[in-house]
C-alpha cells in the first residue's frame, strides 16, 4: 500500500503506480442491489432469461456506474493519504467503459497517479487513473479518472 503522509508526499506522487487490487466476483445479486439503490432495472441487468435468450453477452451484465461505483472499495487497499484534515470526492475525468462486465465475472483495479495539483497554499487534487480488469479479459471493463482533493 502506498502511503502519503503530508501534502509533499502528494506532491510527488505523480507517476507512481499504486498497485493491482485483490479480485471481487460480481454476482447477480450485487447487479439486482445496485438496480434496486438507482432505480435502473433495465433488463439487460436484472432478467436473467432474457438476457440468456436475447443478449449478445449470452447473460446479465453490470450496470457501467456499478463498475464505476467499485473503485472506491477497490483502491482501498492500494493508498492511503493521512495528515489530510479533509478528504473530498471533487469529480471525475474522462470515464470510458470499454468492455461489458457479464455476471459471474471477477474484476480487479489497476490504479497510478496521473495528475497532481496544488491549487492553495493547504490544498491539493490528487487525480489517480484507474482500470478496471476483468478476469481473462485483454480489453478493461472501465479506464476513469478519479480527482480527490485534500485540505492540510
Amino acid at each position: 500500500m502506498k502511503t502519503m503522509d503530508s501534502m509533499d508526499d502528494v506532491l510527488g506522487s505523480l507517476g507512481a503506480d499504486l498497485g493491482t487490487s485483490d479480485w471481487v466476483r460480481i454476482d447477480q445479486s450485487r447487479i439486482d442491489l445496485f438496480a434496486e439503490a438507482t432505480g435502473d432495472h433495465q433488463w439487460i441487468h436484472v432478467d436473467v432469461e432474457r438476457a440468456k435468450a436475447e443478449s449478445p453477452f449470452g447473460s446479465t451484465i453490470a450496470h457501467g456506474f456499478l463498475t464505476l461505483s467499485m473503485i472506491p472499495i477497490l483502491s482501498k487497499d492500494l493508498f492511503v493519504v493521512r495528515g489530510a484534515k479533509m478528504a473530498v470526492n471533487y469529480g471525475l475525468n474522462k470515464v470510458r467503459f470499454v468492455s461489458p462486465v457479464p455476471v459471474g465475472s471477477r474484476i480487479r483495479l489497476h490504479s497510478e497517479v496521473a495528475a497532481v495539483d496544488k491549487t492553495g497554499d493547504n490544498t491539493v487534487n490528487l487525480t489517480v487513473r484507474h482500470t478496471v480488469q476483468i478476469e481473462g479479459n485483454d480489453k478493461p471493463a472501465a479506464v476513469a479518472e478519479l480527482i480527490a482533493r485534500y485540505v492540510f
